[in-house]
Formats: structure tokens, C-alpha cells, sequence
């Protein structure tokens, strides 16, 4: 009888377990919630960019918590600002947390990364600032709220030639980015054709994310003595390199892109990234919608400091999603991603999001110096 016993006691337990794992794989149609995931570089490289997006993803999920009578929960995963770990991230919030769209990343090469995992498992993903063109590129399941790179550098190098005067230009590519690498080709290609010389750029020099000595590329480009330096990175490795420009004399201006817009920037670089400029999404002087008005008093409420464009994106990639759903009636995947496909004329934080046959947005540039230790604004571009 006790031999019996146990053995019901066993299946018991094991029966237990088998429902307790079933109800972690619950789908969220069959629960009270609708899950979205988001995926950001929490730690690593490029954690501060991360949490910026993130900051304007939960502030939009407090002031937006429902669709379609139920709760939006957001299941945040840390991408470690690795590829791997954001490939891994993806895979998780699919698997394990039953998510109906992803929010991310933070950088276009984790973006990418993430890429065939929303592929292979028909998830819709938008990122809010990941430009590099190969996001989105033959991938119907990828969409961006931002503009895209061959726009970026086509307005630098507008801003190089037409604004700075330049007629000749060295590129610094952190070559482990692809953001950085597809970014600098923009430049190059266009600033050629402004000045009309294929010679104008004198010098391309590279080096890796993580590096903090840039003496050898610097001394290289102080030889060629160029009327401008275009360097889009990383924040922090940019920053060292304004730096180590200036102690090396090279004092003419220096240009990058839009993840040079964060705090860190300006705390690593100093007195070394006054003058500095660089193309951006959105700026605080200039709402552009009614919801830019809406976003900022309600960020500035709850954090008291004045948000990034990425801050700005990350709410409007929120709110994207959430229209989808809204209009699709419906937490099936498929059918968000074909509600998101459609988005058009969405009035957002950071502007007018429609998106295009590729899933890119046309939107507006935004060019800001840093001045006394902030970014300021400085003009609009239009598309």
C-alpha cells in the first residue's frame, strides 16, 4: 500500500510540474495581459544608449497600459550590447515570455542580430533609432521608426561642405560597428559628390569598439590636415578620440551621428567635444507634433531632465505597436505586423512616422552642437 502510494505521490508531483511549466507557455490571447518584449543594451558598450530607449518605452506603456480592454506588460531582456546576447534576448522573449511584437535595439548591429529571430518566428520587431539600411533589408518582419543612414550622411556632409566650408574630409569608422562603417560610406559618397573631387576625402582610419588610444589614427590624420573629421561611433570611444584630437593640436571641427547624443558624451569628452556636431532625431526647441508636447511635460513630470531623441523614439515605437494592435483587433502576430506595415500619418513624440515598402520611416533630421556642455539645437533638415 505504501509502494502505491508513493507511486501516486510521484505522478502527482510530476503532473504538477508538467501544468506549472504549461502555464508559463500560455499564450497571452488566453491571458489578461498582452505581452510586448523589448530587447536593449542594459550593461556592456552601449548600456546608456539602452536605457534611454528605454525610459521612453516605459513612460509610454504608463501613460498607454491598456489595448483592446487588456494590460500591456513589458518583458525587457538585456541584449548585454553584444550580438549574440541579442540574438539570445530575442529568442528568449519569443519562447519564454509569449510576446506579440519586440521593441529594439539600441544599435544597428544588435538590431540586425535579432533579425532572423523575428524571421523565423514571424515576430514584428521595430526599432526605435537603429538606421543602418540592413535592418530593415529584406526582412518584412523589421520595421524602424527612425530615418535611415544614406539620409544621415547625406546631411552631414551637406553640413561639412555647405555650413563648415570643407573641402577636403577625414573619416574615422569604428569598424566593429556597422553603424558606424555604413554611416561613414554615406558620407563619403556624398561629400565626394558635393565637391565634385574623388579625392576629398584624404584620409579613412579605423579602429575597434573598446579601444581608448586612437594616437596612431590621429597622428596619420594631422599629416593630411583636413578641414573636417567625420567620426561616427560609439559615445564613449568617440568622446576619447575628441580628446586625444585636441591634445594632439588637430583643432579643426569634428562631425558624427546620432549615438553621440547621450550624457556620456559630454562627461568623457569635456571641454575636448565643445563645437562638436551631430545629426539626431528630435530636439525639445522645436515640438513637432501635439504628442511632442504631451511626451516632453510628461518625461520631464516623472524624470526632471530633458529627454534624448532615442528617449522620444522608444515612446513612439511603444505607441506604433500598440495602434497596430489597436487596429488589428487582435494579439495574433501576423496580423500586427500587418497592421504596423500600414502605419501612416502616426502623429509621434519625435514626429510623423509612415513607414515605406521597407518599413522605414521619412523623417526629419535634426543637427545639434554641443555648447556649454549641452547639445543644442542648431537646425532642421528635411527629407
Amino acid at each position: 500500500m505504501k509502494k502505491i502510494l508513493g507511486i501516486l505521490l510521484v505522478v502527482l508531483l510530476v503532473s504538477s510540474l508538467i501544468m506549472g511549466c504549461s502555464s508559463q507557455g500560455t499564450s497571452s490571447e488566453d491571458e489578461d495581459v498582452i505581452k510586448i518584449g523589448v530587447f536593449e543594451p542594459l550593461t556592456g558598450a552601449n548600456a546608456a544608449g539602452g536605457a534611454m530607449e528605454v525610459e521612453g518605452i516605459e513612460l509610454a506603456n504608463e501613460m498607454f497600459p491598456e489595448v483592446l480592454g487588456k494590460k500591456v506588460v513589458l518583458e525587457i531582456a538585456d541584449n548585454k550590447s553584444e550580438k549574440v546576447e541579442a540574438a539570445n534576448a530575442a529568442t528568449y522573449l519569443v519562447d519564454n515570455a509569449n510576446v506579440v511584437a519586440i521593441i529594439g535595439s539600441w544599435g544597428s548591429s544588435l538590431s540586425m542580430a535579432a533579425g532572423p529571430v523575428a524571421e523565423e518566428n514571424q515576430i514584428p520587431i521595430v526599432a526605435p533609432s537603429a538606421t543602418n539600411p540592413m535592418v530593415t533589408q529584406g526582412n518584412d518582419w523589421y520595421f524602424r521608426v527612425c530615418f535611415i543612414d544614406p539620409f544621415q550622411g547625406k546631411v552631414m556632409a551637406n553640413y561639412a561642405y555647405n555650413e563648415v566650408g570643407a573641402k577636403t574630409a577625414a573619416i574615422v569608422r569604428e569598424i566593429s560597428n556597422d553603424y558606424s562603417v555604413g554611416l561613414a560610406s554615406f558620407f563619403v559618397n556624398s561629400f565626394k559628390e558635393l565637391t565634385g573631387d574623388d579625392n576629398a576625402i584624404l584620409e579613412i582610419v579605423d579602429y575597434n569598439t573598446g579601444d581608448t588610444d586612437f594616437t596612431a589614427q590621429l597622428t596619420s590624420i594631422k599629416e593630411k590636415n583636413p578641414d573636417v573629421i567625420f567620426a561616427p561611433g560609439n559615445y564613449t570611444e568617440s568622446a576619447l578620440l575628441a580628446k586625444q584630437a585636441r591634445e594632439l593640436g588637430i583643432n579643426v571641427p569634428i562631425l558624427g551621428g546620432d549615438t553621440w547624443e547621450t550624457p556620456e558624451f559630454i562627461d568623457i569628452g569635456k571641454e575636448a567635444v565643445e563645437g562638436a556636431v551631430l545629426s539626431t532625431f528630435f530636439t525639445t526647441e522645436v515640438p513637432i507634433t501635439p504628442m511632442s508636447g504631451t511626451f516632453l511635460e510628461a518625461y520631464q513630470e516623472k524624470y526632471n531632465k530633458e529627454p534624448a531623441a532615442v528617449t522620444a523614439l522608444g515612446f513612439d515605437a511603444y505607441l506604433v505597436i500598440l495602434k497596430a494592435i489597436e487596429r488589428a483587433g487582435s494579439t495574433d502576430p501576423v496580423v500586427i505586423r500587418d497592421e504596423i506595415a500600414k502605419t501612416s500619418g502616426f502623429e509621434g513624440a519625435a514626429g510623423i512616422v509612415t513607414l515605406d515598402e521597407n518599413g522605414d520611416a521619412t523623417k526629419n533630421a535634426i543637427i545639434k552642437e554641443v555648447k556649454d556642455g549641452k547639445f543644442v539645437y542648431l537646425t532642421t533638415v528635411e527629407p
